[in-house]
């Protein structure tokens, strides 16, 4: 969402206004949003000058490649984006948030290296989020103690055949030692809204995971990966396209924002 944000808020602040926006302006605006950038292309398609006037767009389409967040650790190797038409209040143009009349709906196509994203899993954001991500242990011949379980050191690797490779360290809440868990599984898109993992095999120190802890931890991460927890706020992301190959993860998304969304008071100017 963070990328989406700096997108929306490079665009929208190149609008002018009397309500017109145009290639470069959008292209510098959306760049400044990035620490790095090493190719990015904007194209705006204008209505007729007289829609212009009233706030309304054609379609926006983004290109980029190696872009580089400012305020995180994370760098897109290839970006596309496009998005349907827009109509904006016109009573709103030029001030600190512009409003929209209709949904915003746009296509997003993402392709991030292997190497990109074990980067991101290192950053200090990331593993403060995930000190917060627990599973606890469903044991039924110990049902009045379910220790809980923290992660720690996670590390990705892109495989062929849509399957992927996730290690992670695993430590038990209140104890110092850890052990190191590989998961290797297949992913799958359920609804275009969760991911299935599909054959997951599991070792713990070189030796296989017990089948029922095994399900309670994919189970947690496919509640946790859910996008329907978003719809509530008026943001609505499927993703239509999930490619792995080695080194290289491809993802195509849907997005469609409601103009009383929440995701709207994120934008900065």
């Amino acid at each position: 969402m963070e990328l989406l944000t700096l997108i929306l808020s490079g665009l929208l602040g190149s609008i002018s206004p009397v309500g017109i926006i145009v290639d470069r302006t959008a292209e510098n605006a959306i760049r400044s949003q990035f620490a790095q950038v090493e190719k990015l292309q904007v194209r705006v398609d204008n209505a007729p000058t007289h829609k212009l006037l009233q706030g309304k767009l054609d379609r926006v389409r983004i290109a980029g490649r190696s872009l580089q967040l400012k305020r995180q650790d994370i760098r897109i190797a290839l970006l596309e984006l496009e998005t349907d038409s827009i109509e904006l209040d016109t009573r709103t143009i030029g001030k600190k948030r512009p409003k929209f009349k209709q949904p915003l709906q746009a296509g997003l196509r993402l392709v991030l290296t292997e190497a990109d994203v074990n980067k991101v899993l290192k950053s200090p954001e990331f593993l403060s989020r995930l000190r917060k991500l627990n599973v606890i242990s469903t044991n039924p011949a110990n049902k009045d103690s379910n220790p809980v379980y923290l992660f720690a050191n996670p590390k990705v690797k892109f495989l062929a055949n849509q399957r992927v490779k996730l290690q992670v360290e695993i430590q038990e809440e209140g104890k110092s030692e850890s052990v190191s868990v590989n998961l290797e599984t297949g992913l799958n898109i359920i609804s275009g809204r969760s991911l299935q993992f599909i054959k997951p095999v599991a070792k713990v120190n070189e030796e296989e995971v017990p089948s029922q802890f095994l399900d309670a931890i994919v189970n947690n991460l496919n509640q946790r990966l859910d996008l329907r927890s978003l719809e509530t706020d008026g943001l609505l992301m499927r993703i239509i396209k999930l490619k792995m190959k080695p080194g290289e993860l491809e993802i195509g998304t849907f997005v469609r924002i409601e103009p009383s969304a929440k995701f709207w008071e994120t934008i900065r100017f």
